[in-house]
């Protein structure tokens, strides 16, 4: 009986953290067979011209053709670099994923070049490297990435297996580029010898479609599903291009309503495991990759069934959308929890276009407004063919709109547990949640203030991606934890990883402008705490923090942590001053409890200094005197 108990709780928890609802919205817009129905054959859908159509493809293209001429004219001649075995296994070497993948992204940048120049200019005269690179695609072992294969194969290694196909993220986006390859281009290449295009199917329907419609054993697909079950961007990002792949190449009705569908309950399973609210519990600057592909896949699937399934008018999708501009701050800064960067990511393209098929003034004006401060030119990556054509396609109408976006003063995500808070002078934003979310640090409680859009609290962020990054080995890195977040150590122990370790009672008013969290269970037995209420307050130039906390044993000092940047001065006592780029700020704190102390931390990883500069600080206030119970009380304000 204690046993079934046991699992009811922690049942009970799964749900609560993850707040599934079986909702199968797509499921429930159509069946198998309406969808077999419905479906748009033998690429009809295709929004663009044929490749013979020279005015189509000037006028798809505008200004910005002899820009794309040109910049696959520096390709012509491409010299194929080989991804050798020692590239791959260095991931299990060093940990290095760049090694790898620099190399393999150079050619499939190269090969985008030449595949749009093409387009561009429909003369042939880019045909023959085109030709060589699909030739050298086809004669890759796998096109996944190193770091992705020790997941996927069985035995576990980072040299590509040739017994196994790979679904993954970079795999799916070269198939989807070689896709579009092949709907263009397919009667050219055949010109020069059919072997071409036939070889280019022939590795397209083994590497990407009959591995996606055969098996169900990618975590991504998310197959058996349940409460419990882990589900993030890898799901909407693979079954886009799987289904994209699928729109492009297969002809066979029955086949194509059987893949359809099955990528339709595939991606359901995403959008019962979001939660309710519609935030992204990745970053806001991981939207692009989580609703960004949602988004995407939405798109593909309203036009190869002819509207038939649509969800663009269904309110989950719109929060999820709009979740990007609520999560911007202004000056080219985004709330940045988890793994996400505090600069705005350059696709207001995608914004925008999302915006208008959602109806969401909202993301239009805020796409418009970062397109004004950071102008987007036509990329020269095409990777992500349809996503990169389609955003050409709104840059003009971005340029000439009005923009003006205006910001909510108070967001509440009640299951995500984000709350943000804003006025003419502040940014706050501060979280609750779990720590095994998504893209996950340990950092319930945690917070970011900005005065006059400049960050003066913040989320480091994270660095580069290696080997450490996603394994066992994730939280011996300092930016995962929570020490380097802005919240307690209590008696000296910092919050943990895992789902037991959460937030309690979380609680926002808009009256008050206020936020408030439990969390004594974020902490492990050893921290040996009852009860950590983190309180904040914002007013118009100043945040407000209490700490109300008492512990079962006072073993050990607490330490509250703060990460900032910028020049930093604590000479005088009580007061932390802080100015970044001419915004000054103060910490102020009782020196009668705390003892501050400064921690410099060199920046080497670029990742985190091009948005941050050389250095940050953590500011840690250490108590004098361990204590059973108490209240700590700081505040942060903007100086005049």
């Amino acid at each position: 009986m204690k046993r079934i108990l046991i699992a009811l709780v922690v049942f009970a928890a799964a749900l609560s953290m993850h707040a599934y609802e079986k909702r199968d919205l797509l499921q429930h817009c159509a069946t198998e067979a309406e969808v077999k129905a419905s479906l748009v054959m033998d690429q009809k859908w295709v929004p663009y011209p044929a490749y013979t159509d020279r005015n189509g493809w000037n006028n798809l293209l505008g200004d910005y053709r002899e820009s794309i001429i040109k910049t696959g004219e520096k390709c012509l001649d491409y010299k194929w670099e080989v991804v050798k075995a020692s590239q791959y296994l260095e991931f299990e070497k060093s940990g290095s994923r760049d090694i790898m993948e620099k190399p393999n992204n150079r050619n499939s940048t190269a090969f985008g070049r030449l595949l749009m120049a093409e387009l561009a200019e429909g003369k042939g005269r880019f045909l023959t490297d085109i030709m060589d690179g699909v030739f050298y695609f086809c004669e890759q072992t796998t096109w996944a990435e190193s770091a992705h294969l020790v997941r996927f194969q069985e035995s576990g290694r980072a040299i590509p297996d040739f017994r196994t196909d790979v679904l993954e993220l970079k795999q799916g986006g070269l198939a989807q580029m070689l896709s579009w390859t092949y709907y263009f281009l397919h009667d050219q290449l055949d010109k020069i010898d059919p072997i071409i295009s036939m070889r280019l199917r022939h590795e397209l329907q083994k590497r990407e479609l009959d591995p996606f419609i055969n098996r169900t054993d990618f975590w991504w697909m998310a197959w058996k599903e349940s409460p419990t079950v882990f589900v993030n961007n890898w799901n909407p990002w693979c079954n886009a291009n799987a289904l994209l792949c699928y729109m492009l190449l297969e002809n066979d009705r029955d086949k194509l309503a059987k893949a359809v569908y099955k990528s339709m309950v595939s991606v359901d399973r995403y959008l019962n495991y979001v939660k309710a609210d519609g935030a992204c519990e990745e970053g806001a600057t991981y939207w692009g990759h989580a609703f960004g592909k949602l988004f995407d896949y939405l798109s593909e699937l309203q036009m190869i069934t002819g509207g038939k399934v649509s969800l663009f008018n269904n309110k989950l999708v719109k929060d999820m959308g709009e979740f990007v501009a609520k999560s911007y701050i202004g000056n080219g800064y985004a709330v940045n929890f988890a793994d996400a960067s505090a600069h705005v990511s350059n696709y207001m393209a995608l914004v925008y276009r999302c915006g208008k098929a959602l109806g969401s003034r909202e993301m239009m004006d805020m796409a418009v407004d970062c397109f004004k401060e950071k102008p987007e030119t036509v990329t020269s990556v095409w990777l992500d063919t349809y996503k990169q054509i389609e955003a050409m396609k709104v840059l003009k109408e971005m340029s000439q709109a009005k923009g003006g976006y205006k910001a909510d003063a108070f967001t509440w995500y009640p299951q995500t547990e984000f709350c943000y808070m804003r006025n003419a002078e502040a940014f706050f934003a501060g979280k609750g949640g779990y720590n095994d979310e998504s893209h996950n640090h340990n950092d319930i409680g945690s917070f970011v203030l900005y005065y006059n859009n400049t960050p003066i609290m913040i989320d480091a962020g994270v660095g580069t991606y290696t080997r450490q990054t996603f394994s066992s080995e994730r939280y011996t890195i300092w930016t995962m934890q929570g020490n380097y977040h802005n919240i307690p150590m209590i008696n000296g122990v910092p919050e943990m990883y895992g789902k037991q370790y959460k937030a309690t009672n979380a609680r926002a008013d808009r009256r008050s402008m206020s936020f408030s969290i439990e969390l004594a269970s974020a902490y492990p037995k050893e921290a040996c705490v009852d009860s950590w209420v983190r309180s904040y307050q914002l007013k118009k130039s100043k945040l407000s923090i209490v700490d109300n906390f008492k512990l079962s044993e006072a073993k050990g000092a607490n330490i509250i942590n703060f990460l900032t940047w910028g020049d930093v001065d604590t000479s005088k006592k009580g007061v932390v001053s802080i100015n970044v780029k001419g915004v000054k700020a103060q910490l102020r704190y009782d020196a009668n409890i705390f003892e501050p102390a400064i921690e410099t931390i060199e920046l080497t990883d670029k990742r985190l200094s091009n948005v941050w500069g050389d250095k940050i600080y953590r500011l840690s206030l250490k108590a004098k005197t361990a204590t059973k119970a108490g209240v700590y009380k700081y505040e942060i304000i903007k100086l005049k």
